[in-house]
């Protein structure tokens, strides 16, 4: 079996990580934001309606500490754009209950 970041796209809650999902696994954990953006800052995350360097995804949380990828994968999840969530407020759930006030305009397809 091939190595995924060769041929195929890393892709997590609406995320294309590319490359850097294999950077982040290989990564010397514990760590530092600071290290970890050192060493891979300038890596694209790509999402549905836009991108974001790691470096741009992880400034808000420059002290943060990764004990490992998955808490760094977490502080990514956390801090993306709006951008990557996909339609804000859309919801396949049930509707808001009776009495509850929604702020987003109701769609329907």
């Amino acid at each position: 079996m091939s190595d995924p970041t060769d041929s195929e796209h890393v892709r997590a809650l609406g995320i294309e990580f590319g490359s850097l999902a294999h950077q982040l696994d290989q990564h010397e954990y514990p760590t530092t934001c600071e290290e970890l953006v050192e060493a891979h800052g300038s890596s694209v995350l790509r999402f549905q309606n836009g991108e974001q360097t790691l470096a741009e995804v992880l400034s808000p949380v420059p002290e943060e500490q990764f004990d490992s990828a998955t808490e760094a994968r977490t502080a990514i999840f956390s801090n993306v754009a709006e951008g990557a969530i996909g339609r804000k407020g859309y919801s396949d759930r049930t509707p808001p209950a009776l009495g509850e006030q929604s702020e987003e305009p109701e769609e329907s397809f």
